[in-house]
């Protein structure tokens, strides 16, 4: 179950692939033409995306999953799903392969999904024709940078009884995400409706505790593999829009995005959020719309 949210806000018809084992994975599939595929964060999900679906949707088809556990997916306990970025780029692999793309898509990405993408792109460089970086990595913490400390507390015994027991990672998420105008409590309560009790919130802790930090984590030489292979993008049309005020995503890691993809086009708003597509969506949603049309130089 999903606590009820205002559906008008997210005005699309479901779509749910069958990942296996019982388990459905929930996307939106909008629109037809040149495909793009969204891919969301932890602990947000395809609503993140729905203003740049609508933007979109008359010129390109839209895909946009929930990742297992997240939004309108499946959300199974441990003993059914292996909650690491290898499964999850692996369920990526297969949504993209039922789908049956055969002309090369723009990918988006934001958050998780930077390395949940980039991790499924490397594997098929001739299926990205454009990229939209959007506050997100697929490298490890930049030399120096330390867990910030709310994700650190997040990832100890305390943490993980206010992430699933009082949904605090996606409650905080939603207040400290826009800064540029603050979330209202409509937009606040539809991010929030998918985590509504213990069992749903489970998916919002193992992303943050699949953060690779040392050798011995378990996705960390995953990540090593994606972030040594992102310079095979370096010819394709990317651009970066990044909100300042990132509680996560700052400058440094923009600075390594800029340093992997030195030709990327950058839109840089100081005052704008994590959830740059809710904090400034009037402003950055036209020249994404604008970029994804454009004709390749």
């Amino acid at each position: 179950m999903v606590r009820p949210f205002d559906r008008a806000l997210y005005p699309f018809s479901p779509h749910y692939f069958d990942r296996g084992e019982g388990l459905r994975m929930h996307f939106l599939d909008e629109g037809n033409g040149p495909p793009v595929l969204m891919l969301h964060g932890n602990p947000s999900w395809s609503f993140y995306y729905r203003n740049l679906v609508l933007a979109l949707r008359g010129t390109h088809r839209c895909i946009v999953p929930d990742h297992i556990g997240m939004g309108l997916s499946d959300k199974p306990g441990d003993g059914s799903y292996e909650y690491l970025l290898a499964q999850r780029i692996t369920d990526l692999e297969a949504l993209v392969a039922s789908l049956d793309l055969h002309e090369p898509l723009t990918l988006v990405v934001h958050d998780w999904g930077g390395m949940i993408g980039m991790g499924w792109a490397i594997r098929h460089p001739e299926q990205v024709d454009r990229l939209v970086i959007l506050n997100t990595a697929a490298f490890p913490l930049p030399a120096g940078k330390r867990l910030p400390r709310l994700l650190k507390l997040a990832r100890t015994p305390l943490g993980a009884l206010l992430v699933r027991g009082f949904n605090a990672f996606a409650c905080g998420a939603a207040r400290i995400g826009c800064a540029r105008h603050g979330m209202s409590a409509q937009i606040s309560a539809a991010y929030r409706a998918p985590y509504d009790s213990w069992a749903n919130r489970i998916a919002t802790l193992r992303f943050v505790q699949d953060i690779p930090l040392h050798l011995a984590d378990r996705s960390y030489a995953l990540v090593h593999h994606v972030a040594e292979n992102i310079g095979i993008f370096n010819a394709t049309p990317a651009f970066i829009v990044w909100g300042g005020k990132d509680f996560v995503f700052d400058h440094e890691f923009l600075a390594q995005w800029r340093e992997r993809l030195p030709s990327a086009k950058l839109r840089y708003l100081a005052d704008a959020g994590h959830y740059v597509l809710e904090d400034a969506a009037d402003e950055v949603i036209p020249l994404i719309a604008e970029f994804v049309r454009s004709s390749h130089p």
